[in-house]
């Protein structure tokens, strides 16, 4: 391959270093591309596709809508499928969580979750309350607001001079632990630096703590130890902060609950949802948020100083109904909680013990898989050596899909995320792990 490739056509596309093969065909867990090479997809995309791809039941809901009734301003008008979006969501929801505000990214869900939590101190007599925190080696999205809140150095380093004020604090990340303890003695220091940053920048000051109740692919898959979410909550009550989980990721299933706070036993002010809410056929997030809250700022001001064009599109709405009558009728969260440990025990079985997998973590239908170069120091691969991209092209190339995690320690470090569709079979399951372990092989041998 040339150096810079020529990339024809008109597109800006997202891969600048070669051209992309065009896609033409998905239907299950498989893709096929222009020259006939089918790839099984056993990330989603990017942890999208939950519930297969080409399902006849969202085509059919998206053209039934759009020929009913395509497009109403939703300052206008409301309609049934927004509706009844927000009652299928709150009937999952954590407790209280029983208002649904729609956007179409990720991105905007969580732009518009920092900006109620702003709001509703407003409402409660709090101006001085503008302050976000989040955590280094997370990811929230791109736009600007987004962008301040995710800890991700690479993306933030080019825009960093147009990025507002947040404090980070450090991940709940065990295997590299920035505190240099091991749970369950670390006292939880991962979760008490939360109320160090609090009093360091002023309690008076700060409006919510926004961060993924398990972590992306930003570190892989990393699952925040028992008591985390609690130590968390007790500490946002302690000084009257909201409390904004971000699920774009991990909700709807993809932990094998509906909601991933509900195993943590932590009832969040905000969530935020996005991806798999339209299983990929569509841009579709939401935000969820107490009624008490909901309640403060119609009592209040009486509007949300927020919107958009396409928020509350009855057509996406639609699709994200479609999408949770799949997940209903067909128990695929009970399925994802049934066979994600199969996934975690397949990978331990043929990865544990290679000298270069550092760490397999996860949990339902989303699991990392961290390469090394030193297992006993855990020493990471420079990042120049692009061992993730060469493990990815090796799968690619074998007809795989997994998603790449980079940057993990420090900005070094490497990892593949499994995120596949909820009604991948266990054979297909367990052909994947067998084609990640004859790729690391190839790029690392033991």
């Amino acid at each position: 391959m040339k150096e810079h490739e020529d990339i024809p056509g008109h597109v800006f596309p997202r891969q600048l270093g070669r051209p992309l093969a065009a896609a033409v065909a998905a239907n299950g867990c498989w893709i096929e591309d222009a020259d006939g090479r089918r790839f099984l997809d056993a990330s989603g995309g990017p942890l999208v596709v939950n519930v297969g791809h080409a399902r006849p039941e969202i085509a059919q809901a998206v053209h039934d809508q759009i020929v009913k009734c395509d497009y109403v301003h939703p300052t206008m008008f409301t309609g049934e499928p927004v509706e009844s979006l927000a009652s299928d969501l709150a009937r999952h929801a954590p407790p209280g969580i029983e208002r649904f505000y729609f956007m179409n990214s990720g991105s905007e869900a969580v732009e518009t979750a920092v900006k109620l939590a702003r709001q509703i101190h407003l409402e409660q007599g709090r101006p001085q309350r503008f302050r976000l925190i989040s955590r280094w080696k997370s990811y929230h999205g791109l736009t600007l607001g987004a962008l301040s809140a995710t800890g991700r150095t690479s993306f933030r380093k080019p825009f960093a001079p147009l990025l507002p004020e947040t404090a980070h604090i450090e991940a709940p990340y065990c295997y590299r632990c920035s505190f240099g303890k091991r749970y369950p003695d670390c006292g939880l220091h991962c979760a008490r630096a939360l109320e160090e940053a609090i009093e360091n920048i002023g309690p008076e000051t700060v409006s919510a703590f926004l961060a993924e109740t398990v972590s992306g692919a930003t570190i892989a898959a990393a699952v925040p130890p028992p008591g985390y979410w609690s130590a968390i909550r007790a500490i946002c009550d302690k000084y009257d902060i909201l409390l904004i989980q971000d699920e774009v990721f991990c909700g709807l299933g993809r932990t094998g609950h509906w909601f991933a706070s509900e195993a943590h036993a932590v009832e969040p002010d905000i969530v935020t949802l996005g991806k798999g809410l339209s299983g990929g056929a569509m841009g579709l997030s939401a935000v969820g948020i107490r009624q008490a809250h909901f309640d403060c700022i119609r009592q209040g001001s009486g509007a949300f100083a927020h919107g958009g064009t396409f928020s509350h599109h009855q057509v996406a709405c639609a699709a994200g109904r479609a999408v949770i009558a799949i997940l209903e009728k067909e128990r695929l969260v009970e399925r994802v909680a049934r066979l994600g440990p199969e996934i975690g025990a397949a990978l331990r079985e043929r990865l544990g013990e290679h000298p270069h997998v550092g760490d397999i973590r996860g949990v339902g239908f989303m699991w990392g898989v961290e390469f090394v170069q030193d297992r006993a120091t855990r020493t990471p691969f420079p990042r120049q050596a692009k061992v993730t991209e060469r493990i990815w092209q090796q799968l690619y190339d074998r007809g795989i899909l997994l998603y790449k995690s980079i940057g993990l320690a420090g900005t070094h470090g490497d990892a593949m995320v499994l995120g596949p569709p909820f009604t991948m079979t266990e054979e297909d399951i367990h052909r994947v792990v067998e084609e990640l372990a004859a790729a690391l092989d190839q790029v690392v041998p033991r």
